[in-house]
């Protein structure tokens, strides 16, 4: 059975985010959410290819923005939060992974 201070413990080391930084990447994600709406009006409208393909571009920048903050406020926590070497090893092997899958996607 998991005791309640393991149970906190692994629950702030999954929470890395502080609070500032949580709330600006909530921020960015409305603001993306906004155009990908924006898109689809859009679209529904019938507007210029050209114009639309415009707002991809600005929601898959500010998609690639969002992942450079992300990893960022990772690294930092990781750096700061994680005493245990072999825990910062784990941690950066798999954010080392998962930025390789981003990238072959781009």
């Amino acid at each position: 059975m998991t005791s309640p201070h393991e149970v906190s413990k692994a629950a702030s080391l999954r929470g890395y985010l502080d609070d500032q930084s949580k709330k600006a990447l909530m921020a960015r994600l409305a603001r993306m959410e906004g155009h990908v709406r924006a898109i689809s009006r859009m679209v529904d409208e019938r507007d210029w290819a050209d114009e639309i393909l415009l707002q991809v571009a600005a929601v898959k920048g500010a998609l690639n923005r969002f992942a450079s903050t992300l990893v960022e406020d990772e690294l930092k926590a990781c750096l700061i939060h994680c005493e245990d070497p072999i825990e910062q090893e784990e941690r950066i092997d798999r954010l080392t992974k998962v930025l390789a899958t981003l990238f072959k996607q781009s």
